[in-house]
């Protein structure tokens, strides 16, 4: 009786175009699981991870990406003393197929700021991230996040409320396939 060995199989990254190898002993082992990539180096040190889920198409393996997060470390070290900080957490729908995708914009200010200020950031952010993500499909998405597209373009629309010394989206993930 012969003993089945493991083999390297081939996983494309979607948005990176990167591959990776996975060990398996066939394709088919490797479907729906998930994969943890460090984007710290790709990203120019910007300490953050992306999960991907791998799918068969076409008999090809390639990872879609399903969630991006910034590291805890990363968010401690951008905080300092007198500034305030506005996070919130919300879900809203994306264009394909019913995915409901969670948000959670991260936001410091240059100096401490009273809790108005912080209400108006919250919402404004809030309105403007449901207004541009409702119209996006996934891929062009978390395109979008992991080159800072969108964080620049908040960035840019919060600075009339109040200047910001940093403007992130800390976690972007699916929360629901229907």
């Amino acid at each position: 009786m012969a003993i089945a060995k493991k083999k390297y199989f081939d996983v494309k990254l979607e948005i990176f175009g990167t591959i990776i190898s996975l060990l398996a002993f066939k394709p088919e082992d490797l479907e729906n699981k998930i994969i943890k990539f460090d984007l710290t180096k790709i990203l120019k040190g910007k300490n953050c991870e992306g999960r991907f889920i791998v799918r068969k198409k076409d008999d090809k393996l390639i990872g879609e990406i399903y969630e991006f997060r910034l590291h805890p470390s990363y968010i401690r070290r951008l905080i300092n003393r007198g500034v305030s900080i506005v996070e919130d957490s919300f879900k809203c729908k994306i264009k394909d197929k019913n995915i409901e995708i969670r948000l959670k914009p991260f936001l410091i200010t240059r100096k401490r700021v009273h809790r108005s200020v912080r209400k108006a950031l919250r919402e404004t952010a809030k309105e403007f991230l449901m207004k541009t993500v409702e119209d996006k499909i996934r891929p062009k998405l978390f395109q979008e996040i992991v080159s800072a597209i969108i964080q620049k373009q908040l960035s840019k629309k919060l600075k009339k409320i109040y200047p910001l010394a940093v403007c992130e989206l800390r976690i972007v993930k699916i929360e629901k396939v229907k």
